[in-house]
């Protein structure tokens, strides 16, 4: 077995164990970071495979912008766990039913096996051999005959994600936060106001001798 091999099988292992963390980890935040995992790991054997153009594209595309939405979008979200432990068992036979046709699809993709032809040749071109890098001729393509897909692309990803984080972000009743265009509009006269007052007077203070019984008060005599 070559190094060629060894990456590959080391890269294969990582990917399935990240794809199975994606299914089980119970943190939704921790299954979007494995399926980040997963999506490098894939992009690493399309390296091994020669076919570069598609590993940036997965980097850059899926890891780099739309795993990076769905993370934000993911925590912005106020999911509640136990509701979905709830309603786990309540889908469990349509998810393993879905999951039974899956795996009997890829079963017989797999057995039937795969045609294996060799590598083509470089091309001639005005007669002198030249190796073509499919990075450098799908990125000519892409930039010249279908700019104007791309840029209309690029456009609907980014209303996209301001859309998911207009539609996420909700009002916390727990902050303290104070609107900045409030404080702007506010004038010395609103924040301080004078008002007539009477002047303090002195308290008076109570005497401490005794007030004497009044004459006509006598004391009663009993026969």
């Amino acid at each position: 077995m070559d190094v060629k091999t060894g990456f590959f099988y080391v890269f294969s292992l990582v990917l399935l164990f990240a794809a199975f963390r994606v299914i089980t980890a119970r943190n939704p935040v921790h299954a979007v970071l494995y399926l980040m995992l997963s999506f490098s790991q894939a992009s690493a054997i399309w390296l091994l495979l020669k076919a570069e153009f598609l590993a940036i594209t997965l980097v850059l595309v899926y890891l780099g912008a739309v795993m990076v939405l769905f993370l934000f979008v993911v925590m912005m979200l106020d999911i509640k766990i136990d509701s979905l432990k709830q309603s786990f068992w309540k889908h469990f036979p349509l998810g393993a039913t879905l999951g039974a046709i899956v795996v009997l699809e890829m079963s017989a993709v797999l057995l039937s096996g795969f045609k294996v032809s060799e590598s083509p040749n470089p091309l001639l071109v005005l007669g002198q051999a030249q190796e073509l890098s499919n990075t450098k001729e799908l990125g000519k393509l892409l930039y010249t005959q279908y700019v104007y897909p791309i840029q209309v692309a690029a456009v609907i990803l980014l209303v996209a994600m301001i859309a998911a984080i207009a539609l996420t972000l909700r009002e916390r009743k727990d902050t303290k936060a104070i609107d900045a265009s409030l404080q702007v509009r506010v004038r010395a006269a609103d924040r301080l106001q004078v008002l007539s007052m009477e002047p303090t007077r002195p308290a008076q203070t109570p005497s401490t001798s005794p007030e004497p019984a009044p004459a006509s008060a006598a004391p009663e005599v009993k026969s």
